[in-house]
């Protein structure tokens, strides 16, 4: 049992992290304006700080997928090129000088994507902006980009590369999210450092989500993301193409059509390979179809609980289930093989300075192989931000802070203080040596017991080895050290999956096998 005031009993202490994962690479103002190269693209995803309390790990698990997908797009007479600051490669290539940079610009590393643009402009180079801060706040992008894509830009890039080549750039493109998705080309991962990320294999087969829950970025005022689904055969391709054996599906909710996720886990099936994906907890209504992802190679899911409390959920305007069945549909999970990262939203108008460590409690106690932990953080043009700048609970705007690991509002029962200490509480704890331990899996039958050094191994290397993170990224080592454990862990399901096809449901539910990671 843990005291509900332990989290705030002591000061948490602060952790360490190296400066250049807090700090961009410098750009040099000295710096000539040197020869610029036609037909040459480069494509940035800019530096943003990493957060202390959670995994160095989190952002070298997959590339991005719009960067690649935008690549793919890019005719084959121009050169492309793919940089992403959070490798540590130091800052982005400038010898010799893109013609066109194309930045994704996220809210958090807004800041870093205008300082990136006002400096190659500077040198004659055209930069073009997307991703959804473009989308929420337009005309705050505008001064430091000579276009913006709104929208879907797969669609936008080949139109805005022509533009460029004939001198007619718009300062603005917009297109909607109603194409055919199976028009898209596959991402073109060539151009990617595969020994940089645990995976290449980042895959996407369904865009929106069911929900439209007041605090997510799908909210976005302006944003209209209909459900679209690509051809399950044309999602296996893409990963047996790959030729890696594990995948992450960043699709926002892969659930959200049933019969679909069956017709994708059929397909899915005969690779022999293993993937994890992000679903909602309603997924296991359906016994059949989590014994389905099991068979097709699923070792984990990304689920967002969010809270524990109903009535926050409720004004959240997100579907699910009772928190009071949470538990058994997280066994349900587990007795198919299934690893479970639960993701928990801290600081709801429900939540109170107990509700820490009651989530706490609850992770351990269902055995979260993983957890991930966000404060409640009120994106522009979002309901939940309309609602609290009505309010006057808005704290400020410097947006790199709306990192989903500062209090950038006023909760209603406990100071924007406690909110970061709780936080931060949280993450220590189950990072914890301890709380690892707790949540093994549960030994039922001799094979579960192959399990643990598994589940042990990936859990230290994950969660509590950020300054081996610091060095696996720094030398590109991050696929090299984890390729034997991902290896190890395919074979395990590959083994498990041939014993579960042999069995009836009604035989009872099969050993826990543990994933690569979630």
């Amino acid at each position: 049992m843990i005291a509900p005031d332990e989290p705030f009993l002591r000061s948490v202490p602060k952790r360490w992290i190296p400066p250049e994962m807090i700090h961009a690479p410098a750009l040099d103002p000295a710096e000539p304006r040197g020869f610029i190269e036609r037909r040459y693209a480069l494509l940035i995803n800019p530096f943003y700080p990493k957060d202390a309390n959670a995994s160095f790990g989190k952002h070298v698990l997959t590339p991005t997928l719009a960067l690649t997908s935008f690549a793919a797009t890019t005719p084959a007479r121009w050169r492309v090129e793919y940089w992403d600051e959070n490798l540590l490669d130091g800052r982005p290539p400038f010898q010799p000088m893109p013609h066109v940079v194309g930045i994704t610009v996220h809210l958090t590393f807004a800041r870093r994507a205008y300082e990136l643009a006002d400096w190659y402009r500077a040198r004659g180079s055209k930069v073009i902006f997307g991703g959804l801060h473009v989308l929420s706040c337009p005309d705050e992008c505008a001064p430091h980009a000579d276009a913006l894509a709104l929208g879907d830009g797969v669609q936008l890039w080949p139109k805005i590369l022509h533009d460029v080549e004939a001198g007619q750039l718009q300062p603005r493109y917009v297109a909607t999210y109603e194409n055919d998705y199976c028009d898209d080309p596959p991402p073109r991962r060539s151009i990617l450092p595969r020994r940089s990320f645990l995976t290449t294999t980042s895959l996407i087969a369904t865009r929106g989500c069911h929900n439209r829950c007041g605090f997510c970025y799908l909210a976005t005022d302006g944003l209209r993301m209909p459900y679209r689904m690509r051809h399950p055969h044309q999602v296996a391709s893409e990963f047996e193409e790959n030729g890696q054996p594990y995948a992450v599906f960043i699709d926002n909710n892969l659930g959200s059509r049933r019969d679909y996720l069956h017709s994708l886990c059929a397909a899915l099936r005969p690779l022999n390979k293993i993937w994890s994906a992000a679903v909602t907890i309603d997924v296991t209504d359906d016994p059949s179809l989590i014994r389905n992802m099991a068979l097709a190679g699923c070792t984990g899911v990304f689920i967002g609980f969010e809270s524990l409390s109903d009535q926050n959920l409720s004004d959240a305007h997100k579907k699910t289930p009772k928190t009071s069945d949470y538990a058994r549909r997280v066994r349900m999970l587990h007795d198919y093989g299934i690893q479970v990262n639960g993701s928990f939203v801290l600081g709801f108008d429900h939540d109170r300075k107990d509700s820490f460590a009651r989530t706490a409690e609850w992770i351990e106690e269902n055995r979260l192989e993983c957890a991930t932990f966000h404060i409640l953080t009120p994106y522009p043009a979002t309901p939940l931000f309309q609602q609290m700048e009505a309010q006057g609970r808005i704290l400020h705007r410097d947006w790199t802070l709306y990192d989903t690991g500062h209090a950038v509002f006023q909760p209603k029962h406990m100071t924007p203080e406690e909110l970061e200490q709780g936080y931060a509480w949280i993450y220590q704890r189950l990072f914890s040596h301890a709380s690892i331990w707790r949540r093994r899996p549960r030994v039922e039958t001799w094979r579960d017991w192959q399990a643990i050094p598994l589940y042990v191994a990936m859990s230290y290397l994950y969660k509590r080895s950020n300054r081996f993170w610091h060095l696996l990224i720094k030398h590109d080592l991050v696929n090299p050290v984890w390729k034997p454990l991902v290896e190890m862990t395919r074979l395990r399901h590959v083994r498990y999956r041939r014993r579960l096809a042999q069995q009836e449901m009604a035989l009872g539910a099969p050993g826990q096998v543990v994933s690569a990671g979630v």
